[in-house]
């Protein structure tokens, strides 16, 4: 293998790039989204194949979660964004008569794409495709986390994208600060928290402009008149995604006390369902996650363990584990889980889970369970979130059609379908008047009769 081009001489490579122009017209565009989608569907045994290395995914999963989600949002730029660049003509006051106005959508330049680890081609090659449909050129970032997954991408993007337009640059958090150094158009990174501050930080000293897709404490309540079969179901199947290792996962549930016994009974009884095709374990990603984990599962949360509980150290496994009750104040009340513990807590109605979400950092997502049109509305009223699902869970993400991102801890800015694509876009405003009429009321001298005139067209 050969050597990796240092990071400042990619830059400077795609900067060139974008200097000649060859990335804003409409038919380098369509050609590269027309590849991707073309290595999306040539390359799944490929991508199948490092996601099995990287996160133990069965095939499937590999499909629905990085392969499938990707395409919808490739073949959407695909078809959209001729529409979404178009010119967006604007009246404009009195006062500036006989102008007109227009929003003019260029390419930012030269952008960054940092990927995260969990679903490391969705989060990674998602945003890609706002951006080329936008016109940049980008340098891709995968996580060094999975190793196998971020060699692939950069093996693929090489064979199938313009190489002097998108480059994919590996290494660990020492590369990323030498990238981020060299100062980019905008950055989008997807990741937790803790670490989007520290890009934000280093972002700061070039006033690169950052989309941050974070994380967060993602509550689903559950209310008395919820259909609890189809609650327990799809709460279970959110979990259990990537083995609970999921930004929008749910990371607990609140349910109203009327419902909770027969809700906890379904609850359990999906978990064991759900569960039996890996029944020594739900794969954690690494060590460090895995003992991470395992620390939230023998702190003294002060809950019960109603199920689950066992570990395998070896091959860094965790039961489904569900625990009842725990302390708001314990460390798996208070830090995002990322995997698969799920807590249920109790309430006695809609007005007391609303009042427990809102205690902590505004979620990326948040979900209800409930029959009931008044209580959709007075949670999409009250509640903060980056986006909301009623009767299901993570649905939001799937959907081009809306932007998809975070409020407050859980990040800022969005992408998905047109948002992306403005996201990696600026919008430039342009007036157009002409040279005639010239009306002198703006230029000295300066008189009380003219002052009096600007005062009432203004």
């Amino acid at each position: 293998m050969s050597a990796q081009e240092p990071p400042a001489k990619t830059v400077a490579r795609l900067r060139d790039t974008f200097a000649t122009g060859r990335t804003r017209g409409f038919a380098w565009r369509e050609r590269q989204l027309k590849r991707f989608l073309e290595m999306l569907e040539a390359e799944e045994a490929a991508i199948a194949k490092a996601l099995a290395e990287d996160l133990d995914r069965f095939p499937g999963a590999a499909w629905s979660a990085d392969v499938a989600t990707t395409r919808i949002e490739v073949r959407d730029s695909l078809k959209n964004f001729r529409k979404w660049a178009r010119r967006e003509r604007h009246l404009l006051p009195f006062a500036t008569w006989p102008s007109r106005g227009f929003i003019e959508r260029e390419p930012l330049g030269t952008v960054l794409v940092i990927g995260a680890w969990n679903f490391p081609f969705y989060l990674t090659l998602g945003p890609l495709a706002g951006a080329l449909a936008a016109g940049n050129t980008v340098v891709v970032k995968p996580s060094e986390l999975a190793p196998a997954s971020s060699r692939t991408i950069k093996e693929l993007l090489e064979k199938y994208l313009d190489p002097d337009a998108v480059a994919v640059v590996e290494g660990g958090v020492e590369v990323t600060q030498e990238l981020l150094a060299q100062g980019f158009d905008h950055c989008l990174f997807t990741g937790s928290p803790q670490t989007g501050k520290k890009i934000m930080e280093a972002a700061a000293a070039t006033l690169t402009p950052v989309t941050l897709e974070l994380g967060g404490k993602s509550p689903a309540i559950v209310t008395a008149n919820a259909d609890l079969d189809v609650a327990a179901r799809r709460i279970v199947w959110s979990k259990l995604t990537n083995s609970g290792q999921t930004c929008i996962t749910t990371d607990y549930v609140i349910v109203e006390r009327a419902v909770q016994k027969p809700f906890l009974d379904k609850l359990l009884a999906t978990v064991k369902s759900f569960t039996e095709d890996r029944p020594d374990g739900q794969p954690i990603i690494n060590r460090r996650q895995y003992e991470r984990l395992v620390g939230l599962l023998r702190d003294d949360h002060g809950g019960t363990v109603v199920t689950g509980g066992g570990t395998d150290e070896e091959r860094c496994l965790i039961d489904q584990t569900v625990i009842l009750d725990p302390s708001a104040e314990s460390a798996v009340m208070s830090d995002e889980i990322f995997g698969p513990i799920l807590p249920v807590i109790t309430v006695d109605s809609l007005n007391a889970a609303i009042a427990y979400v809102k205690r902590g950092p505004k979620p990326l997502a948040a979900y209800l369970f409930s029959a009931s049109r008044h209580d959709h509305e007075q949670v999409v009223e009250q509640l903060s979130a980056g986006g909301i699902v009623i009767n299901h869970a993570l649905l939001h993400c799937l959907s081009p059609q809306l932007p998809f991102g975070g409020v407050g801890n859980s990040g800022m800015g969005s992408y998905h379908g047109k948002w992306g694509f403005d996201t990696f876009s600026h919008l430039k405003p342009v007036v157009r008047t002409w040279t005639r009429p010239d009306v002198p009321l703006l230029y000295p001298p300066h008189t009380e009769a003219k002052a009096r005139i600007i005062r009432k067209v203004l």
